[in-house]
């Protein structure tokens, strides 16, 4: 997989958000206000899980 790099961005005093490659999205057959679970990893990762595949 060729490596991407996306800046964070703020959007409020609260939340921010990243720019997620297309080709990720289609990969995992993501869609839009699709639920997701963020889970801290630690060490700097970040695990995104799809809510439906619990």
């Amino acid at each position: 997989m060729k490596k991407n790099i996306s800046k964070l961005t703020k959007v409020s005093k609260y939340s921010y958000y990243l720019v997620i490659p297309k080709e990720i999205i289609e990969k995992y057959n993501w869609k839009e206000k699709q639920k997701m679970e963020i889970v801290d990893k630690g060490r700097g990762r970040v695990e995104i899980k799809d809510l439906r595949s619990r």
